[in-house]
């Protein structure tokens, strides 16, 4: 039997291109996520469907966990627990 506890997210790791490790809520994920994609010239088209910046950010954290800005800058973010039980 799977135990639930696997399934629990508490925020996320978020590493950046020439940036120190953040640990990130996901409502701090979805904002961060938000600016990148207004910033981004070429988005993927299944992102680009999407009409809501709230949403297009949702489907990205929920699809990918890796997003390249541009040539030289990515994103990428995996899910942790804050403590061990």
């Amino acid at each position: 039997m799977v135990d639930s506890i696997m399934y629990q997210e508490d925020g996320y790791v978020v590493l950046e291109t020439n940036q120190p490790e953040q640990l990130l809520t996901e409502m701090e994920l979805l904002q961060k996520l938000e600016q990148v994609i207004e910033s981004c010239q070429d988005i993927p088209s299944d992102i680009n469907s999407i009409d809501s910046l709230s949403e297009k950010a949702k489907y990205l954290l929920e699809n990918y966990c890796e997003f390249n800005i541009d040539d030289d800058n990515s994103l990428q973010w995996y899910v942790v627990r804050w403590e061990k039980r």
